[in-house]
Parts: C-alpha cells; sequence; structure tokens
C-alpha cells in the first residue's frame, strides 16, 4: 500500500478528522440499518429465478386470479380413540371463531374428518399481503390459542403453509441482534486471551459494529432501490461474516503495528509503516473474498445471486473501516492501550523462538513425508463426503426441533390419505383445460383435482397431493406431471406449487454448484497469480485449500449424523461451504505466502518459508479462532441450514489455519523451493541459501527482517 494513504491515516491531525467522519457516518446509518429486516424477501417464490418454471405458474396464477398472498392454514385435531361430541362442539366454536378474523380470505374447508374417526381438519385460508412472512405469526399464535381451547384430550396444531410460515418466522426473529451479540461475545474472549490486554480488544470490536452498522445501511439502500434480493439467511451471513472478517484484518494489522512499536520510537511512524507493510496483504485479500462473492451473481437462484452482493459490500465496507478508522484509534490511543504489555522500542520479538518456529524446526528435516502424510489423512477425511446428501431438506429436518408445524403435519399424514394444505397448480389454455385434468388425474401421486377455473384464454386446475409436498415421492409427481403433459393439449402447461418451487430450488442449486465453484476457483488462482506473480504457488495453494474443502465437508457429515441426526442438506450448501472456506480460507495463505515472497528476496525460499511461518504464525492462528468462532456461533440457531453451515465453515477454517496453512504449505514451501515461484526471476535464481542451521542462525535472520522492513 502506498506510504503516502499510510501516512494520512496515521497524521496526527487527520487522525481526528477520521474519528469524527466515521462516527457521522455511523450514526446517520444506524436508522436505515434497522430497516433492513423491511426490506427482505424470505418468500420461497423470491429465490428464485423468472424463467424457472414454477416461477411462470406464479405468476400465471396471479393472472387467473388467484392471490399468491393466499397462505392456507390447515387446523388438525385428533383424540386417540375418537372423537366424541364435545371435540365436535368445540371445533364448531374455533370455526366460528376463525370465520371473524379479518385475515379471511374466502370459505373455510371442513370440519373434514378422518376415516378412523381419530381426526379432523379445517383449511382456512388467510391472505396478510405481500408482508405475509412477517404478519403471519402474531395471526397464527391467536389461531393456536383459541384451538388449544378444547376439552382434555383434544390434541389441536395450525400447520400448512400458514403455519410453516409462522414457525420460520419464529425461528429467524431476533436472529441478527442474537447473532450479533453472540459473535462479538465470542471474539471478544479470543481477543482477550490473544491480546493479554483488558483494554485493546475494544478498538477492534468497536470498529466491526461501525463495519455492520455502514454495511447494513448501504445493503439496506441497494435492496430499496436497485433490487437487491435480501433475505434473513443472507443478512444472518453478513453480520458474522462481518464480525469475522473485520476481526481478522484488525488482528493483522494491530500484529504488524505492535512489531513495528518495536523499532520505531513515534507510534504514527510506526503506524505508518504498519499499514505500507501489511495492508497490500490486508487489501488482497479482502479483494479476493469481495471478487469471490461477487462470482455468486452467476447464480439462478436468486438468494444466492443477492448474498453475492451483499457479502461484497460487507467486506467492502469493512476494509474501509479498518484500514482508516482503526489505524486512527490506534495512534489515537498510543502504546498504553497495549498494557500490560506494552511493546517499547528495542524490546524483543518472540516469533523467532515461539511455537510456530518450533513447528517450522520439526517439519525442516522431513519436508517431504510431512506434506505426504498431511495429504493423506486430509484425503481419508475426504471419504466422509460419501455421507453428506445435498438433496434438499424436507420442512421436518429444515428445524432442530419438533414445531408444531411439523407436529401436525405428522399428525395430517397418519389420518388422511391427501395432504391439504400445499396443492399442486397447473395452468394451461382453456381449450386444453378438460383433457389436461385428465392427465393430471392420471398420476398416481394425485388424490384429486378440482373442476377447471376458466378465464379468457387460459385455465387454472388445483390438484392433491396423496404424499407430503415435500417429499421424494412428491417431487417425482411433479417431475412426472411435467414430462406427461409435455404432450397433452395445444399449449404450454405449467406445473407449480409449493413442491413445485422446492423442486426449482434444488435443480437451480445443483446447476449453480457445477458453474460457481469452478469460476470461483478461476477468479482466485488469477489473483493469486497476480499477487504472487507466479504460477505453480497458486496451483498448489488452490489444490491445498479444496483439499481442505473436501476434508471439512468429509467430518462435517460426520459431525452432522452424531450431533443432530441429519446427513441430508440442502442442495446449495456445497457452495456456501466452498464461497467461504475457499474466498476466506485463501487469506490465510495470502497473509502467509506475501511474507514468504517478501522474505525469499534475501533469504531464498526455504529460509523465507521458516521466517514467514514464525513471523506471522500466531497472528493467522487468532484470525483462524475468531473466524471459526463467530460461524459456529450460526450453529447455535434453531434452523438446519444455518447450523451446517457454520459447523462446516468452522471446521475448514481450523483445518486451514492450524494444519493446511502451518503444516502442510510450509513443507511445500520447504520441498518445492524457489520452484514455488516459477516462471518468474525469483523461481530462476540459482543461488538458494541452505536452511537455517540452528535456532540461533533463525532468530538472526527474523533479526534482520525485521531492521530490513
Amino acid at each position: 500500500m502506498g506510504r503516502s494513504f499510510a501516512s494520512r491515516v496515521s497524521h496526527r491531525r487527520l487522525k481526528w478528522v477520521i474519528l469524527v467522519a466515521w462516527l457521522v457516518l455511523a450514526a446517520a446509518s444506524g436508522p436505515l440499518a434497522g430497516g433492513l429486516t423491511d426490506e427482505q424477501e424470505n418468500d420461497i417464490a423470491a429465490w428464485l429465478p423468472g424463467e424457472a418454471e414454477s416461477t411462470r405458474a406464479l405468476e400465471a396464477q396471479t393472472e387467473l386470479g388467484s392471490d399468491p398472498d393466499l397462505i392456507p392454514a390447515v387446523v388438525v385435531y385428533e383424540r386417540a380413540g375418537g372423537l366424541t361430541d364435545a371435540d365436535a362442539d368445540a371445533v364448531d366454536e374455533d370455526l366460528r371463531a376463525f370465520r371473524q378474523l379479518a385475515e379471511l380470505d374466502g370459505e373455510i374447508t371442513g370440519p373434514i374428518p378422518s376415516e378412523d374417526g381419530e381426526a379432523l381438519q379445517l383449511i382456512v385460508p388467510l391472505n396478510v399481503g405481500p408482508d405475509g412472512w412477517e404478519a403471519i405469526g402474531p395471526i397464527v399464535e391467536d389461531m393456536r390459542s383459541e384451538a388449544s381451547n378444547g376439552p382434555d384430550g383434544l390434541d389441536a396444531y395450525v400447520t400448512g403453509p400458514a403455519g410453516s410460515a409462522a414457525d420460520s418466522s419464529e425461528a429467524f426473529e431476533g436472529i441478527d441482534g442474537a447473532l450479533l451479540f453472540a459473535a462479538l461475545g465470542v471474539v471478544i474472549l479470543i481477543l482477550l486471551v490473544t491480546y493479554r490486554s483488558p483494554i485493546l480488544w475494544i478498538l477492534p470490536i468497536f470498529c466491526a459494529v461501525v463495519s455492520l452498522f455502514c454495511a447494513q445501511a448501504v445493503v439496506y439502500l441497494f435492496a430499496r432501490y436497485a433490487d437487491l434480493t435480501v433475505n434473513a439467511q443472507s443478512a444472518s451471513i453478513l453480520t458474522v461474516l462481518i464480525v469475522g472478517a473485520g476481526t481478522d484484518y484488525a488482528l493483522l494489522l494491530v500484529a504488524r503495528y505492535r512489531e513495528e512499536l518495536r523499532l520505531h520510537a513515534d507510534r504514527h511512524e510506526a503506524m505508518t509503516e504498519a499499514v505500507h507493510r501489511a495492508g497490500p496483504a490486508v487489501l488482497a485479500s479482502g479483494g479476493t473474498v469481495i471478487l469471490g462473492m461477487l462470482c455468486l451473481v452467476a447464480s439462478q437462484m436468486n438468494s444466492t445471486a443477492g448474498l453475492g452482493p451483499v457479502a461484497a459490500i460487507g467486506v467492502g465496507v469493512t476494509l474501509l473501516v479498518l484500514m482508516t478508522l482503526l489505524p486512527a484509534l490506534l495512534v489515537i490511543c498510543g502504546r498504553w492501550v497495549f498494557w500490560p504489555v506494552r511493546p517499547s522500542l528495542g524490546s524483543a520479538e518472540p516469533s523467532a523462538t515461539g511455537l510456530w518456529a518450533r513447528v517450522g524446526r520439526w517439519i525442516k528435516p522431513r519436508p517431504r513425508a510431512t506434506w505426504i502424510v498431511t495429504s493423506a489423512l486430509l484425503l481419508v477425511a475426504c471419504v466422509g463426503v460419501l455421507n453428506l446428501h445435498p438433496d434438499g431438506l424436507t420442512q421436518a429436518e429444515s428445524f432442530r426441533g419438533s414445531p408444531e408445524s411439523i407436529e401436525g403435519d405428522e399428525v395430517a399424514a397418519r389420518h388422511f390419505p391427501a395432504v391439504a394444505g400445499n396443492p399442486v397448480y397447473v395452468v394451461t389454455t382453456a381449450d386444453s383445460a378438460a383433457d389436461v385434468r385428465e392427465a393430471v388425474l392420471a398420476d398416481d401421486g394425485i388424490a384429486d383435482a378440482a373442476e377447471p377455473r376458466v378465464q379468457g384464454d387460459a385455465a387454472l386446475i388445483e390438484a392433491t397431493l396423496t404424499d407430503a409436498f415435500d417429499s421424494e415421492a412428491a417431487a417425482g409427481t411433479i417431475e412426472s406431471l411435467r414430462s406427461a403433459l409435455d404432450d397433452v393439449g395445444d399449449g404450454e402447461a405449467l406445473v407449480g406449487g409449493n413442491t413445485a418451487l422446492n423442486l426449482d430450488v434444488q435443480n437451480a442449486s445443483q446447476r449453480d454448484n457445477l458453474v460457481v465453484i469452478p469460476l470461483i476457483m478461476l477468479v482466485v488462482l488469477v489473483v493469486l497469480g497476480l499477487l504472487l506473480r507466479a504460477l505453480v504457488a497458486p496451483l498448489i495453494l488452490i489444490a491445498t485449500v479444496v483439499l481442505s474443502y473436501g476434508a471439512a465437508l468429509g467430518l462435517s457429515a460426520l459431525i452432522f449424523d452424531w450431533t443432530i441426526g441429519v446427513t441430508t442438506t440442502d442442495s446449495s450448501f456445497p457452495l456456501f461451504v466452498f464461497v467461504f472456506l475457499v474466498a476466506l480460507g485463501i487469506d490465510y495463505n495470502i497473509f502467509l505466502m506475501t511474507r514468504v515472497r517478501e522474505e525469499a528476496v534475501d533469504h531464498g525460499t526455504r529460509r523465507a518459508a521458516l521466517i514467514g511461518l514464525s513471523a506471522t504464525g500466531g497472528v493467522i492462528t487468532s484470525a483462524g479462532l475468531v473466524l471459526a468462532a463467530t460461524f459456529a456461533v450460526l450453529g447455535t440457531l434453531p434452523l438446519t441450514f444455518l447450523t451446517q453451515l457454520g459447523i462446516a465453515v468452522a471446521l475448514g477454517v481450523l483445518l486451514d489455519t492450524i494444519i493446511v496453512r502451518s503444516v502442510l504449505v510450509t513443507a511445500l514451501n520447504l520441498d518445492v523451493g524457489r520452484h514455488m515461484w516459477w516462471p518468474s526471476e525469483l523461481g530462476q535464481r540459482e543461488d538458494e541459501p541452505e536452511v537455517f542451521r540452528d535456532d540461533a542462525d533463525a532468530a538472526a535472520a527474523a533479526l534482520e527482517s525485521r531492521v530490513r522492513t
């Protein structure tokens, strides 16, 4: 990074201007950040691209007068041994109460008795407008309260789309605040241990909070005025990403600043040098993350494509805050902020004899054996991927625990042959309507189909599935219907409904895995090539990160099975984990390898590998722990996908920082030597020095490096 910029952010007078400017921006961002929740689109249709068949069917349904904001609530009553007259009276009372709901849109269907006489169900069509996700919760809660007032022994459940939406809304309720405080708590604890200072941790945390407010404000403006798709999932990931990545970058800058304070009497000069030296690596790492996230724009899934800009904005704002506000705060506070271990001029640099220096000395005599054994162990861990099934989570699997909507679905499935509340919608031409209805009824997965609703030249047919709407059998029914209807009538028949939406989500996610993952790998490879001015090193680094990714997925599958009992994941899970592990995990290799290349100019690659490991090992490990801990916070949420994502990313980051970066990459550097930098001039030098002979030699080289830089 240019020395001119570095001197400005630590300038004796400009530091105060920078502080005031960010305080004003943070204050102005607060109200905008608070409005981000109102701009979220959490219905499943908003996740899909417009060309998906189920999306086009939904649009056609709207034109035919079918309101897309209609959310049926299915109320299921059950008494083991058979319903009584008192139960029937209680259901009639509930029916009268539900008819008074302001949100009721149409006639209530039922009570529908089960053949075994042990259950009844009502289908209550509700319409709360386009804000259904946020508004449905209180209505369903009132319905559940009303239905629970029946005689003892009569169990009542409010399920169906409305019940599921209410339970999902409750799971996400307050999630941003809970995630923020949980992530900050974990990070504060790690920073206290890392810095061993009761004060210093405040500055990175303050910068992370400022970054979060400003980033949320920018995302809000894009969502409101540029049609950026934001949902509760991407908003939650934004919180974790900013706290984790922001603290990572702060750790690297503070570590270099503390190193420079031992070489400079003036703290402003020390910060100028720290920003000048550490800034390029931080910007390269952040830039790689931003470019990797923007690759998600190539996704068919609107939710995944929207996550790309959301995450890129978050990282971009965080970089800006960390490279301006944090240096200003550090020089404003002075050396006392490091109390009780203040770095004074001329004090010893502990990295030459620290833990990672000892790890490097252990690897030095046996680099080839080390990287071969390490790679073999990681490959063994990759085998666990065979137990991971990214085929999509059912409604029951989506929650950790059993909310009422899931229990109600199970009760309904026991007593009713057809599943109410989640019909299949088929849109066709008026002339083909009768033939299409016959073809729909001919499918074994369809229990019944209503008479076509004709309007002009179009017709809408509503059919009931025999299987649960989120089951593999129901998805198979949708596929068979689409295939069968291709040859029926004289126009295109569109098959929609929630089952079709789920199926199209899974298909789009699987396509995104095949397209976006290679694209991200290519982008990261190009960035590494430009940064390291080599071809061999980027290829090796990409291979190590992909190996770490496979091992993380394999071990995660075992952990999922042991802890939450679900080895199935969402189809987008491999892509999300890849994005965060490769885009973020490559950071640590950038921090290490830029230092190795810097030292290789004077010491040769093999010596530089040991210097780089000892100099960066402590701070990179701390950064990895912070990032892993913040993503692990996702594991506390009651939603299976976010729990799985948090576990996999946390595990992958730990593998990358502790094993891949410290052991595998260092061993490869020692074994491959100068050829890492081929075809650059550095890779062709013949005067490669020998590695260190002893600890005194290593300490002398480290001291020389400090003085030189």
